[in-house]
Formats: C-alpha cells, structure tokens, sequence
C-alpha cells in the first residue's frame, strides 16, 4: 500500500437543485487522505446529484467545491460508450490507467536520457522516479489484473463496449478505477453488480485506499466495515443534512437522537398550539355569551364587563397570532397495525406447486446476462422450469426468507402464493378468511410520481399494511429505501404476529431475518 497522499477534498454551503427543486441546502464537508464518507438517504434525496456536484461535472447553485488531487468515479448508470470516447474494454481501462501509464513511459524516456550524464537528465529522471512511486505506478498493471479477476469483469480487451451488460461495464470501470488509485474516488452504489467475491475485494481495497472517498450506498455491511464519517441526506427538523463523524454505529446513535429531540419539539408546539387556540376559543365564547342577559342582572352590570372580556380575546388572539409553528412535521414512521393473526393458526399451503419455463430464459440467468440476451423468447423445452417443484406450509407468525440467483425463481414463488400466477402443476390453498398481501419489486401502480423513489417506496409499504394481512409476501422489499428506512420496515416485521415471506438479496436484510 501506498502512503498517505496530500490530496482532499472541500465543499462549503453547497445547494444543489432538481427541476427547479432544492434537493439539498447546507451541504459542508471536507474529504481527507484516509477518509470514507458514506453518503446516505433513501433513493431521490440527492445522493447521485452530491457526487456530481463534487465532481465538478454539476454546478452547484450555491456554495463552492475545491478539489486538490486526481479525481476517480464510477458512477450508478453507465453509457455504453460516447461517440469519441472508447470502444472497447481496452480502450476504456488505458483511459482510466492513463496517469500510471503515462508516468511509466515518462520514466523509461527519462531513464534512457541518463546515459548523456547531465545534470538536467538527472533532475528530469528524478522527477519522474517521484510521479512513478507516488502513483504506485508500477503496480498499477498487476492490480488492474486482480481487480478485474475479483470484481468478475470481462478481461477481454478486444470486446465492445456495446456489447456488454450495464453490469458488466460497471464491473470493467470499477476495476479500472480500482487499479488507477486516484487520490479522489467517488462511488455511486458500488455494490449493486456485485458478487461476494467482489464486496470482499471493494471493501479491502477501501480500507486500504491511501486517499479519500466518498461512498454512496444503501449496503449497511459494507458502509460498516468502512465508513468513518456519514452525511445523512434524509429529512432534518432544520432542513441541513446530518453530518456526524465516526462509523455507522455512531451516525445511528446521533440519528436517533436527533429523530426523538425532532419528534418530541414538534409534539409540544403542536400542544402549545392547541392550548392557545383553546384559549382563545373560550375567551370568544365568554365574549358571546357576555352580552345575554342573566336573570336578575343589570344591563350597566352587564355592560361593564364588557370590556375586560373583549380585552382578555385580544390578548389570546395575540398570543395565538406570536405562536410560531416553525418545526416541520416528521416525517412518519413505517409500522405495522396488528393484523389479529393468532401464532400457530394455519394460512396457507403450497403442494408440489411448479411453473413451467416459457420464455426461453435459463433458471440460473442473472440480470447481467438478461440484458445482453436480446428478444429470443422461443420456448426452451429443455430448459428448467421457472419455479421448480415446491411444497410449503404458512401459520400466524411464520417467517420464510427466500433466497437464489437471479432467476432461480424467487418472485415467481411469490406471485404463486399470492394468486396472480397459476401454477402448471401442483396447487395453493388459502386457509378460510386469510387476508393476503403481495409487495411487487417495483409498485406498479399508476400515482402522481411526487416525491423520491423512497417516498413511492414507503407510501406503498404503508398502503399495504393497512390492509393488516395475515401473510405478507414481500419482494425485494428494501429497493429505493435509505438505511433508516430498512431499520423500520425490518423491526416492523419482527413485531408483526402475520406469517412473513420475504425475498430479497439484501445483505442487511439476510443477516437480520437468518433466524
């Protein structure tokens, strides 16, 4: 490993905006040789924007970025490749390698020159001996090497471009960017193509980065091993994103306090509110009813008091009026209302359900390999089945984690329990008036699209657990949603007495729900 270099990064009071809406106001960070900073927040809060203004590929619309050092990123969406940019796998790691390799040739130029025995070849040679050990530039070829084998990147150099997968070009460009070992590294949801070979390999080399980082990623385990500060970008009591230096454990214990100290001032100026408003309720009442005639009282008696009651009114209405409500509400919680699901009780069972394959796709197909298959959808019939034969039983309180490659059939499990798939052979019985519930990956149904992805995410969850289903079948079900997010749906179901089935690929969400 290389030492630690000078290079850092600073942004002060950046605000960044999104179709003409503040996505981010108060952004103030500095990045420092040895620092990871995880970027978090659910999906549309601004986390991709941040990285770019950083970059210095989007102006930001106030505040300023100062960047000192050579600057690597990868980003979540990839093009497949620019009119003049590079065509092939080795066209676009010697434009990511460009700096060791140009420092490398300089050498042996330099290092040829030595020969004449002048002083200026020798000022010139070590020169270049410091930009070669500074870029560690010599081991940049063996590193791209097993940065390429570990992340599972196409090393062939002679491929397209156009011919890949997005995640077969993300894996070529992260290991490209891995073996530059820029002093500055900007990722965006490094994690999302990778295997567990690869989130080995990422998360020793971001230990062992020699300069600064900044991470964006929903993946707790890896944002564990290391973070060692955290910007939250999800919703404030002051609008600022939350800043806290130290790992995630930290960031969590901040967050939560800030959360309770959020919930606990909106809480009493909304009780403060109502008691003002009480007050002036009843002083306009006495004011009302002031001015109607008791038996046996006097109009002057009457008349005299008035005055005092049209003062006290004053006076609350004033208070009223000087009453700010200036601490926005919170934003809710995920729960889950308590479906009535008695443990034990039997809901559902599954008996030698299976589906047939019919669009020409293999069981073991990733999404990589999805996306290079092209519009060949003739049935396969020596092809496996979608879903192989399955038998399950389902009661109150059950929790079934269901795991598998891509394709192996996960969500057709799922749509097969809930009914909106019939199963070629075998067949699924609901057990007397059981409520049921499907999460589909990406909600489907045709809303207004206000707000982020995470807010659609939520907003979806909440609709359906107010159904209070005895079986929850959820797909994917933490996709769009930040950190926090995931904490509330997870402690959901743990509490939950409804029988839960959850697919997921969630590294957070396998190690909680194991058991």
């Amino acid at each position: 490993m290389s030492q630690r270099t000078t290079s850092h990064l600073r942004a002060r009071e950046l605000q960044l905006s999104r179709g003409g809406r503040v996505l981010l106001t108060g952004i103030d960070l500095t990045l420092v040789p040895g620092a990871v900073l995880a970027v978090v927040g659910e999906n549309g809060r601004g986390k991709t924007t941040l990285l770019d203004a950083l970059a210095g590929t989007l102006e930001p619309d106030a505040g300023t970025v100062e960047r000192h050092g050579a600057l690597g990123m990868v980003r979540q969406e990839l093009a497949t490749a620019d009119a003049d940019g590079p065509r092939t796998v080795g066209d676009l790691l010697d434009a990511l390698l460009a700096r060791p390799l140009a420092a490398l040739r300089e050498h042996d130029a330099v290092a040829d020159a030595l020969a004449d025995g002048t002083a200026e070849a020798a000022r010139r040679y070590d020169d270049a001996l410091a930009r070669v050990t500074a870029l560690d530039a010599w081991d940049a070829p063996r590193r791209l090497e097993v940065a390429l084998e570990e992340v599972g990147a196409v090393t062939d150099r002679d491929r397209e471009l156009t011919a890949l997968s997005v995640g077969q070009r993300y894996r070529v460009r992260l290991a490209g960017v891995i073996a530059a070992r820029d002093e500055i590294l900007l990722l965006d949801e490094p994690t999302n193509h990778l295997d567990a070979r690869g989130l080995a390999h990422l998360t020793r080399v971001l230990r062992e980065h020699p300069g600064a980082v900044a991470l964006v990623s929903h993946d707790r385990a890896l944002l564990e091993d290391v973070a060692t500060s955290v910007l939250d970008l999800d919703p404030t009591e002051d609008g600022r994103p939350l800043l806290v230096g130290g790992g995630l454990a930290e960031w969590e214990q901040a967050r939560r306090r800030a959360r309770t100290a959020w919930e606990e001032a909106y809480r009493a100026q909304q009780e403060e509110q109502r008691r003002l408003q009480e007050g002036a309720d009843a002083a306009r009442s006495r004011l009302s009813t002031g001015w109607r005639p008791d038996k046996g009282t006097g109009k002057h008696q009457r008349q005299s008091r008035a005055p005092g009651t049209v003062r006290a009114l004053n006076d609350r209405l004033a208070r009223l009026e000087e009453h700010r409500l200036d601490v926005p509400p919170p934003p809710p919680r995920l729960s889950l209302p308590d479906s009535g699901t008695s443990a034990g009780t039997p809901l559902l069972r599954a008996d030698g359900v299976r589906v047939d394959r019919a669009d020409g796709r293999r069981a073991d197909a990733s999404r990589d390999d999805a996306d290079s298959v092209g519009a060949d959808r003739t049935p396969d019939p020596s092809a496996p089945p979608r879903l192989p034969e399955t038998t399950l039983r389902l009661e109150g309180g059950d929790r079934l984690l269901v795991v598998g490659p891509n394709g192996a059939g996960k969500t057709t499990l799922l749509r097969v329990l809930a009914g909106d798939l019939a199963p070629d052979a075998g067949a699924v019985r609901v057990l007397g008036r059981v409520r049921l519930a499907l999460l589909a990956q990406e909600d489907e149904r045709q809303e207004p699209r206000r707000g982020s992805p995470g807010d659609r995410r939520r907003r979806a969850l909440s609709r359906l657990f107010s159904e209070r289903p005895d079986v929850l079948l959820l797909d994917e079900p933490t996709n769009h949603l930040g950190i926090s997010g995931v904490d509330d749906l997870l402690e959901a179901l743990e509490r939950t007495p409804s029988a839960v089935v959850v697919a997921s690929h969630d590294r957070t969400v396998l190690r909680r729900l194991a058991h």
